[in-house]
């Protein structure tokens, strides 16, 4: 077997411990910068929109990047997975430096044609974040390129070490100059960017070491492969495209939720908040599979990919309902935290209960199934299947359970919980007929 239980622990438990950090330290992140106001929570929520977008693109490429190094691995072939690792930091830099460029140019168009009419005072907080955050696009890119190859390696410590630096970085430089220096929105902005040139300038230094099966040369060129930048972006630029529409189709649906009141927007807030703790596990597994089945497949091995997909799979499901029962029994302590009105937390109540129910039946078939698909190289029917039953069933059934059938802000979850159905039927159906094993 290419790899042991303690091999599978060595790469998970990393996995999990970067994801929970990375939540928390988030919801860090933003309880500092509401110590500024109303107007720079707003307008820092509005700007990381925006990043988000972008950071999403990158991490699609870095996945690209990573199964096609996993691959390499596979086949016993270090030297070509080293220099698809040189075409990926050199690609996502390239168009890293391209897309800062262009925010910078368009920044009129995102702020009074992306955000709106927006208050004078949110505008002003929002000119200030984006200029100073845009500047940090290369290096997250770079960082994330740099921890999605030592994810291939079957090596997620170091990515959760660097992270740890990372966020500890921005968590202490939010402290100085939002407490200390009373710098405002500027204050959140500069720690993000000077932690994410460290992560990137360590990530990158850290694959240098020639003795890593996978490195960047010591020698770096800077040319362009085009057979191995096709073949990263051959998965990168679906598996992009699949998440950008997402956070659209999010977006989107915000909208919506509008309408429904001020207890509905509460609501759904706090509850997407407790829903990324829900999908924890979930989300860390979906890198694991990543990094095992690309290697499985890359070494032909297609009966070790099958048997590691469903043991991977039955570990989720394992750590999703340990998780979800956690936050459950946990629940009325974080809706105590958050001071919420009768009307609000019982809505509230309803979401996460409900949202529970389906983490631990449908998100592993919907979420974790399809990286088996995408690591042997099958991403245009993931990509495909995942926009067409978003915009089928999350976007148009969140307005007919929404609006038409009056259930308000729970209907948009039940119309997202039916997309994960859809979702997990199909990758299920496509897994099982195997035409996977002949995109490889």
């Amino acid at each position: 077997m290419r790899f042991t239980n303690r091999q599978l622990r060595q790469l998970i438990i990393p996995l999990i411990v970067e994801q929970l950090l990375a939540v928390t330290v988030g919801m860090a992140d933003s309880i500092m910068t509401a110590s500024v106001g109303e107007a720079a929570v707003s307008a820092v929520s509005l700007v990381d929109t925006i990043m988000i977008l972008m950071i999403n693109i990158f991490a699609a490429l870095a996945t690209g990047g990573a199964v096609v190094t996993g691959q390499y691995i596979g086949q016993g072939r270090p030297e070509q997975s080293s220099k698809a690792a040189d075409q990926l930091i050199l690609f996502i830099g390239v168009l890293a430096v391209g897309i800062t460029a262009i925010v910078y140019l368009g920044k009129y168009w995102i702020l009074h044609g992306i955000f709106g009419k927006i208050e004078a005072d949110v505008m002003y907080h929002s000119n200030i974040y984006l200029m100073i955050v845009t500047a940090s696009i290369p290096f997250i890119a770079l960082y994330n390129g740099g921890a999605a190859l030592f994810r291939a390696m079957g090596d997620s410590k170091t990515p959760m070490k660097t992270a740890l630096l990372m966020n500890a970085v921005n968590i202490v430089g939010n402290a100085i100059l939002i407490y200390g220096l009373k710098l405002g929105v500027a204050g959140a902005a500069i720690p993000t960017l000077c932690s994410r040139i460290l992560a990137a300038v360590v990530i990158l230094l850290l694959l240098k070491n020639q003795r890593l099966t996978v490195h960047l040369s010591r020698h770096f060129t800077f040319r362009f492969d085009r057979h191995l930048v096709r073949k990263i972006m051959n998965i990168g630029v679906p598996n992009g495209l699949e998440n950008s529409m997402f956070q659209i189709g999010k977006i989107l649906v915000l909208s919506l939720v509008s309408g429904f009141g001020t207890a509905s927007i509460a609501a759904n807030a706090v509850s997407n908040t407790i829903a990324t703790f829900q999908v924890l596990p979930g989300t860390a597994m979906g890198y694991a599979v990543l990094t095992v089945i690309s290697q499985c497949i890359g070494a032909k091995d297609y009966q070790q990919a099958k048997y590691y997909t469903k043991k991977l799979l039955l570990i989720t499901y394992g750590a999703m309902f340990l998780c979800n029962v956690i936050v459950v029994l946990i629940l009325p302590g974080i809706l105590f935290a958050y001071n919420l009105s009768d009307v609000t937390a019982n809505l509230t109540r309803q979401i996460i209960f409900y949202h529970a129910l389906c983490c631990v039946t449908i998100w592993p078939m919907s979420f974790t199934l399809p990286n088996s698909l995408r690591a042997s190289n099958d991403v245009k029917f993931a990509m495909v299947t995942s926009i067409v039953s978003m915009w089928v069933f999350r976007i148009l059934f969140s307005y007919v359970l929404g609006q038409t059938l009056g259930l308000g802000v729970f209907g948009i979850w039940v119309a997202m919980t039916i997309d994960w159905l859809f979702r997990a039927i199909c990758f299920t159906i496509r897994y099982l007929r195997g035409k996977w094993q002949m995109k490889s």
